[in-house]
């Protein structure tokens, strides 16, 4: 397949990314750090709502995030 490319202009070189780049346990641990900040950002919008705080009985996380949790569709009052 050739490329085309502009005149006077150098062809990209070619990218290829090394086996050792997805590795098991490189593939393990970006899923994992994944998980765990999705869980967070569900925690923090969906359920946190101060009485049930696992950081305190204050609202400051449930005021901050307040309207992306009606815009997402969590009940809230």
């Amino acid at each position: 397949m050739a490329s085309i490319s502009a005149p006077g202009s150098t062809p990209a070189p070619r990218v290829r990314i090394h086996p050792d780049a997805l590795s098991r346990g490189r593939v393990a641990l970006i899923l994992s750090l994944t998980v765990f900040l999705a869980l967070a950002v569900y925690y923090f919008v969906g359920v946190d709502q101060g009485m049930t705080s696992l950081f305190g009985h204050n609202m400051m996380i449930h005021e901050f995030v307040h309207d992306s949790r009606h815009f997402l569709g969590f009940p809230c009052h």
